[in-house]
């Protein structure tokens, strides 16, 4: 999962055509007490314990919808959560789910950029490679910083959130 965190970086997120590069994600495996694997496999975190290269959707505090991409072996559950994106695909899709003008708070934050690009949970369980995703490479490898977690209280103190150094549309700054 260390390594696909920080190579998700620059790497354009697609749902039905609408996304952008990804400027922030934060890392999760099943021996962190922050994860949903944490205490094992459930009819919830499932996904999370199956192969690499499908979105996990979970619900955040019963309101918004997140978005993460698992990335280890069948039976191992790591994930990387996308906690923000640079909107630049779709744009008045976007403005019209999110009910704002604002390009800087369309996607800048997990539960924004799911309702942005319009995920919920019937997308949990997906393949990252087939419709309605789509994930375009990024060009050279972009300078990237590293932090503690956010929005957690559990293991916050890990240094496994990655983010575009300087980018406007991080969900908060490093």
């Amino acid at each position: 999962m260390h390594e696909v965190a920080p190579d998700l970086i620059g790497v354009t997120l697609l749902v039905d055509g609408v996304g952008g590069p990804i400027v922030e994600v934060e890392a999760y495996d099943q021996e962190d007490p922050a994860s949903h694997a944490f205490g094992g496999p459930t009819p919830r975190n499932a996904v999370m314990f199956g192969s690499p290269g499908y979105a996990y959707v979970y619900r955040s505090y019963g309101i918004h919808w997140c978005l993460n991409f698992v990335c280890d072996v069948p039976g191992r559950a790591e994930a990387v959560l996308i906690r923000a994106l640079q909107p630049e695909r779709g744009l008045d899709d976007m403005r019209a789910r999110r009910g704002l003008e604002a390009e800087r708070a369309l996607c800048s934050g997990p539960g924004k950029l799911c309702q942005a690009l319009g995920i919920d949970r019937g997308h949990n369980g997906l393949a990252l490679d087939a419709p309605p995703f789509e994930l375009l490479a990024r060009g050279a490898a972009p300078a990237i910083v590293t932090g503690p977690r956010i929005g957690i209280t559990r293991a916050a103190e890990l240094p496994w959130r990655y983010g575009l150094e300087g980018s406007p549309f991080l969900s908060r700054r490093f």
